[in-house]
C-alpha cells in the first residue's frame, strides 16, 4: 500500500479549446473535472492500475466535498482532514495543439493544529503496512516544515519517503535528510543546485549532489525528452518516440506513480515510470491512463547515457 499526502489539493476544472485567444471570449469544446493535487494524482494513477493506495488531504467547503466525491467515483480511498479554509479550484485551458495553460488558486492557510492533524493522519495510515509514503505538491501558508516533519515519520516508521515538490520546501526537506526518492523536473533541479543544466552530464552531476547529501535516488523528469534516473551506483535514461500530447497536466505525477508501482531493477522501474507518463499525456485534462493505454515496449532505456548529449538531443 502507498500513502500519498497532498497538502494543497484542488478541484481541477479543465477546458478544451480550439485555440486560446487572450482577451477574447473562448468557447470550450470539452470540460473535465477531476480531483487534483500532485499526491492525489499519484493515488489516482495507482488506483487505476489496481495498486492499493490511500490519499491523505485537507478538505474544506463545497469544493472539498466535490473533491471527495470525485475521488470516490474514481475508486481512490482517502483520509480527509477537515480544515477551516475552503479547498481551492484550479483552472486548466488545453488548446488543440496540446499547449496547456494553468491558473492555480492559492491554497487555504493551515493552522498549527491542522498541520499536526495531517501528519498524524499520514502516520496512522502508514502504520497499516505502507511500503511508500509520498509527499507531493506545494505547501500552504502556515504549514512551515510540514514535509520535513513527514520525513521524521518516514524514518521513525522505517518507510521510504518519495518527495515531489519545488523551491524552498524541496531545499529544506532534502536538507533534513533521509529522503529515499526525489522527483524534480530539470528546471526544479537546476534551481535547487543553482546551475544551468543543458546536458545529460549536467543533470547527472546535479543529481549526484543530492545523493552525496543523503538522498537515495533522483528521478528527473525531462518533459518530452523522457526521464533520467540516478542512483548511487548507476544512471539510466528512458524515453520513446515523440508524442502529440492532449494534456501534460499530471503527467509527472503519473510517472512517479509508475515508478513506485514497479518492482525489479532500477532500469525496469524507470521503464514503467516513463511508460505511464507517456500514456498520461494522451489523456484529456488531468485524467490518468488505465493499463490498456500503457505501452511499456515503446520505451527505450539507455544505461549510462552519453553525458555530452544535450537534453534536446535525447
Amino acid at each position: 500500500m502507498i500513502v500519498t499526502f497532498t497538502p494543497s489539493p484542488s478541484l481541477d476544472r479543465a477546458y478544451d479549446v480550439t485555440e486560446l485567444a487572450v482577451g477574447e471570449v473562448n468557447r470550450a469544446t470539452g470540460t473535465h473535472i477531476h480531483a487534483g493535487g500532485k499526491g492525489i494524482n499519484v493515488s489516482r494513477a495507482l488506483a487505476r492500475h489496481g495498486v492499493p493506495t490511500v490519499a491523505v488531504l485537507p478538505t474544506g467547503g463545497p469544493d472539498g466535498d466535490q473533491l471527495l466525491i470525485a475521488l470516490g467515483r474514481q475508486g481512490v480511498a482517502s483520509r480527509p482532514v477537515p480544515v477551516a479554509g475552503d479547498t481551492r479550484s484550479n483552472v486548466t485551458l488545453v488548446s488543440q495543439d496540446g499547449v496547456t495553460t494553468k491558473i492555480n488558486a492559492p491554497s487555504p492557510e493551515l493552522s498549527p493544529d491542522e498541520s499536526r492533524a495531517l501528519i498524524e493522519a499520514v502516520e496512522a495510515e502508514a502504520a497499516h503496512g505502507a511500503r511508500w509514503i509520498v509527499a507531493a505538491g506545494s505547501l500552504p501558508d502556515g504549514s512551515g516544515d510540514l514535509f520535513a516533519r513527514l520525513g521524521e515519520v518516514s524514518r521513525r516508521r522505517g518507510i521510504p519517503l518519495a518527495l515531489d515538490t519545488s523551491g524552498a520546501p524541496l531545499r529544506d526537506t532534502l536538507a533534513a535528510g533521509g529522503i529515499a526518492l526525489v522527483k524534480p523536473n530539470d528546471d526544479e533541479l537546476a534551481e535547487l543546485v543553482g546551475a544551468d543544466l543543458q546536458t545529460v552530464g549536467d543533470v547527472r552531476a546535479a543529481a549526484r549532489e543530492l545523493i552525496a547529501a543523503g538522498t537515495g535516488a533522483v528521478l528527473v523528469s525531462l518533459g518530452s525528452h523522457g526521464a533520467l534516473l540516478v542512483v548511487p551506483d548507476g544512471c539510466w535514461w528512458a524515453g520513446g518516440a515523440p508524442l502529440v500530447p492532449l494534456s501534460t497536466v499530471g503527467a509527472g505525477d503519473t510517472t512517479l506513480a509508475g515508478y513506485l508501482s514497479a518492482d525489479g531493477t532500477p532500469p525496469e522501474r524507470l521503464r514503467r515510470a516513463v511508460a505511464w507518463g507517456r500514456a498520461a499525456v494522451l489523456m484529456p485534462g488531468s485524467d490518468v491512463p488505465d493499463p490498456s493505454r500503457v505501452d511499456v515496449a515503446a520505451v527505450r532505456v539507455v544505461d549510462d547515457p552519453d553525458p555530452h548529449l544535450t537534453l534536446k538531443e535525447l
